[in-house]
């Protein structure tokens, strides 16, 4: 079986894909990387695409066009039913892409290792079934979906902001929250952004407690990585409960 290759779109220099693309790798899959200047025209190319943060908003494009290609290429995957992540800004434009809002979070931005929980939609998804109760996961956003698209479905939430995780028709995932991140990254964030780094709670973002969460991001989120390249080739059936073609020789 060949290797199924994803297309992987990086809005932004400080948000790499990180720990997440060597577990896709590890999982089998062949990663294209793909910055600003150099998006595709569809996603004809590849079985399946990631679309990942940056500190832009889901609608600047005045200072950013091409973040109208990424909304674009989120909403053909949505109705060909490609298999996609898209993380923090990834989800916000791809909740602006399929009918939904995004709105600077009203209670203040939320940051550092937390947990969200999983809701009962979660239980049957292909992706999020296996995740626990309440997974860790890693946050730095000011921005929130403020209303979902009408079809998507809920999978997870937090106290401070509902829609953390959610699924738009078949296979299109978006995470408000991080999974690639490196406890360096998340260092580097905030230094460079001291008053959204203020609102994490007191000592979670000192380097030993991130040194411990990302130990624990890997251990939840590298299966859930797995699982995904499993949706993208066809080996687990889609949401819809239709497994994907099998990609042969």
């Amino acid at each position: 079986m060949t290797s199924p290759r994803l297309l992987v779109i990086q809005p932004d220099e400080q948000d790499p894909i990180g720990p997440l693309g060597d577990w896709l790798v590890d999982a089998g899959a062949e990663l294209d990387l793909r910055k600003p200047g150099a998006i595709p025209e569809s996603t004809a190319d590849y079985q399946g695409m990631v679309v990942l943060g940056g500190h832009m908003g889901a609608y600047d494009d005045v200072d950013h066009p091409w973040l109208a290609d990424i909304r674009r290429l989120l909403a053909e995957a949505t109705t060909k039913g490609l298999p996609t992540l898209a993380i923090c800004l990834g989800a916000q434009l791809l909740a602006v892409a399929t009918g939904g809002r995004v709105v600077k979070g009203p209670d203040g931005p939320e940051v550092g290792p937390l947990l969200v929980a999983k809701r009962d939609l979660g239980w049957n998804d292909p992706l999020f079934a296996d995740l626990p109760f309440m997974p860790d996961v890693m946050q730095f956003h000011t921005d929130v979906v403020d209303q979902l698209p009408s079809k998507a479905s809920l999978l997870a939430a937090s106290t401070l902001y509902p829609n953390q995780a959610f699924r738009v028709g078949r296979a299109v995932y978006g995470l408000q929250f991080h999974i690639e991140t490196t406890t360096e990254l998340v260092e580097s964030w905030a230094a460079n952004a001291p008053h959204t780094a203020e609102f994490a709670r007191p000592g979670e973002l000192s380097h030993d407690r991130l040194v411990q969460a990302h130990a624990d991001l890997e251990e939840t989120w590298r299966p859930f990585a797995t699982q995904f390249v499993k949706l993208v080739i066809g080996e687990l059936a889609a949401a819809a409960g239709t497994p994907l073609p099998l990609i042969q020789h």
